[in-house]
């Protein structure tokens, strides 16, 4: 049961983490194309500007549940580099029950207010020609929270099942 519910939001994550990681190439693009047209035309966009910036917290945000489930985000190897295979199992459920899962809660938790205000008031850039419905980017702060502390559980869940192997 464990299992299959970790490959179930292991593949969620995946999921969200591929569609979203698509937002790179536009973003790139627009980048490059405002740098030229900046510097070659004298023109630039403030909405066109704004538009690479939401996609980048977009990516970083919607896509840290895949980066963790592929076990490129950033961390501590202080303490696993020389564990067993055992030991790591354990440091990655002690980290996650006591670091990321509360780090998750707690981000979850703080933001409701913040962007139930921004959705409140419809909040949009301060700057002149900015994007409309900054709300809608606000709101990828509890989702990211979300989506990391689901691949946290399932991250648990897969270290518990290394845990159980070597005691079967």
């Amino acid at each position: 049961m464990s299992d299959r519910l970790s490959r179930r939001l292991d593949a969620f994550s995946a999921a969200i983490g591929r569609v979203v990681a698509w937002l790179l190439v536009p973003m790139l693009l627009l980048a490059a194309g405002l740098v030229v047209a900046r510097y070659a035309f004298g023109v630039g966009s403030i909405a066109l500007q704004e538009s690479v910036l939401w996609m980048h917290a977009s990516l970083f945000m919607l896509g840290s549940a895949w980066t963790l489930q592929q076990g490129k985000h950033v961390r501590v190897d202080v303490f696993s580099a020389h564990a067993s295979r055992r030991g790591r199992a354990w440091i990655e459920l002690l980290g996650c029950a006591f670091l990321l899962l509360p780090f998750c809660a707690f981000m979850l938790w703080i933001s409701l207010d913040y962007v139930a205000a921004s959705w409140q008031l419809g909040e949009a850039s301060r700057e002149p020609g900015g994007l409309p419905a900054l709300c809608l980017l606000k709101g990828l702060i509890p989702a990211s929270a979300v989506l990391l502390l689901l691949q946290g559980l399932s991250e648990m869940l897969k270290a518990l099942a290394q845990l159980r192997e070597r005691s079967d």
